[in-house]
């Protein structure tokens, strides 16, 4: 088998396990297998493709990682829809328990749960929305 197709089977075998990490380092070096089957498609020996492989790895985890984890990691200022709320202060309008609860969050009445199921937030506190499960804001009582 040619030593390119080993590169692309390389390629493809990091790319799928950047599927399941989702941490951008896998594709990095997804990108320096596939320069290391550019370098052997085009002739280079064995260790020229080596070479080439793990600068373009080394580049690609120094210079592009960064400035791919800075865009995916958005300023709560551009945050839409439902990752707009997170963090979000609200004021519990019914108390806030297990089964029942509804607080005032950005000017609307919201379903509430506590993230600690054990707790029971009283009515005229002030909490923070953790997290949204559908149509009902999970939240910590502020300090």
């Amino acid at each position: 088998m040619e030593p390119w197709v080993w590169w692309v089977v390389a390629a493809l075998g990091l790319a799928v396990i950047e599927i399941a990490t989702l941490d951008l380092i896998f594709i990095m070096l997804s990108a320096g297998a596939v320069a290391g089957a550019a370098t052997a498609a085009l002739g280079g020996p064995v260790g020229l493709q080596v070479v080439v492989a793990a600068l373009v790895s080394l580049a690609m985890l120094g210079l592009v990682r960064p400035i791919a984890l800075n865009h995916l990691r958005q300023p709560a200022e551009i945050r839409t829809g439902v990752d707009a709320l997170l963090g979000s202060k609200a004021v519990v309008l019914e108390a806030v328990g297990r089964d029942t609860g509804l607080i005032k969050l950005g000017g609307e009445t919201w379903t509430a749960r506590p993230y600690d199921p054990t707790r029971i937030i009283e009515v005229g506190r002030e909490v923070d929305v953790v997290r949204i499960d559908g149509a009902t804001a999970v939240v910590l009582e502020s300090d």
